[in-house]
């Protein structure tokens, strides 16, 4: 008797154990498959996991896509890592603030650099139709300029973990649409001091410029500051003071301040010159083509060379060395000859 005591004390000792490996096997199975997602936060934002292949994969495989498109593209990385390496200086950790002009679609592992002034509000209304930010809308016009700009409606890659910002810019395709950096500047110009409705412009920065930059300047301009000059647009560029006190507004700082192209290694570097055809690539390489169309401009009133070249007319070889120096590393990065209407 004492001998079966033991025997089913013994069984029931094995019962419990069993129970308690079970019962333990289960908790750890519960909890590896719950922490499984926050461990992957990569993936937050799509519908379901992708098995074709990511735009940057398409793009460094050699698709049989348009190999003379791809020969051009090839070559603007070639360039624009070159010029990092002989004129930018020693290289700097990237922060949060260094990210807030890079849009992040998640659907389609897509990182676009806004740049001011180069079809950004268009490539913007692209995103939100591929984000779905537009909701039902499928054309990309259909969606109000204002509300393109509209800072929540895309989420940018300051917004994200240290982490997550890492993961991204390593499997994200990386895109920047650039602009010959005069044409821009005029074009900025044009726009913010000469149109009527930029009420907020004139105050905030036309003011600014009649008090530091115009002699003798009449009451009515000091308040309003609607009738600011190319000249008078330049010499406040190129006062040292402007940039002391604040940074410059987006629409006439550099695109390497904006993107910081010899921080982030870009895939693509799209141009306002090729426009049409750089956007068609880069919507080919996240396989949307057939999704969104870039829209294209029929705008008559488009800042070209020889627009520029006019407003350069009156400013003084003086003053044009000291803009060029100013922009200068986005005439190189970008590989943009030295305008020939300059005569310093």
């Amino acid at each position: 008797a004492p001998r079966a005591l033991s025997m089913r004390k013994a069984k029931v000792v094995r019962l419990v154990f069993a129970l308690c490996l079970g019962c333990f096997l289960m908790v750890v199975l519960y909890f590896n498959s719950t922490l499984k997602p926050a461990l992957e936060p990569i993936g937050e934002g799509r519908s379901e996991r992708k098995s074709q292949r990511s735009p940057l994969q398409t793009l460094y495989d050699g698709d049989p896509m348009e190999s003379e498109v791809q020969a051009i593209h090839q070559g603007r990385r070639e360039v624009l890592e070159e010029s990092c390496r002989s004129y930018s200086r020693k290289r700097r950790v990237l922060i949060p603030e260094d990210l807030k002009h890079i849009i992040v679609d998640d659907q389609h592992s897509l990182l676009y650099c806004y740049v001011p002034k180069v079809a950004c509000t268009n490539w913007k209304r692209v995103l939100m139709v591929l984000t779905g930010a537009a909701g039902a809308l499928r054309d990309p016009l259909a969606i109000p300029a204002n509300e393109a700009h509209i800072s929540g409606n895309l989420r940018t890659l300051s917004e994200y973990s240290t982490s997550q910002i890492n993961q991204r810019l390593r499997s994200y395709l990386k895109f920047v649409f650039v602009r010959e950096p005069f044409e821009r500047l005029v074009s900025a110009y044009r726009n913010k001091f000469t149109r009527s409705y930029n009420t907020a412009f004139h105050k905030r920065y036309g003011t600014k410029i009649v008090k530091r930059h115009r002699l003798h300047p009449q009451p009515e301009a000091l308040e309003h500051g609607n009738d600011v000059s190319f000249e008078e647009f330049v010499y406040y560029l190129v006062d040292p003071a402007t940039q002391r006190e604040e940074p410059f507004n987006e629409h006439w700082e550099r695109v390497h301040s904006l993107c910081h192209p010899c921080l982030i290694h870009y895939d693509v570097v799209g141009k306002y010159e090729t426009l049409e055809q750089d956007s068609r690539y880069v919507l080919q390489l996240a396989g949307v083509e057939d999704q969104v169309s870039f829209p294209t401009s029929s705008k008559s009133t488009r800042t070209t060379g020889d627009m520029a070249a006019q407003f350069f007319h009156n400013i003084s070889p003086f003053y044009q060395k000291k803009l060029y120096n100013l922009y200068r590393m986005d005439f190189l990065l970008f590989n943009y000859s030295v305008p020939a209407y300059l005569n310093f």
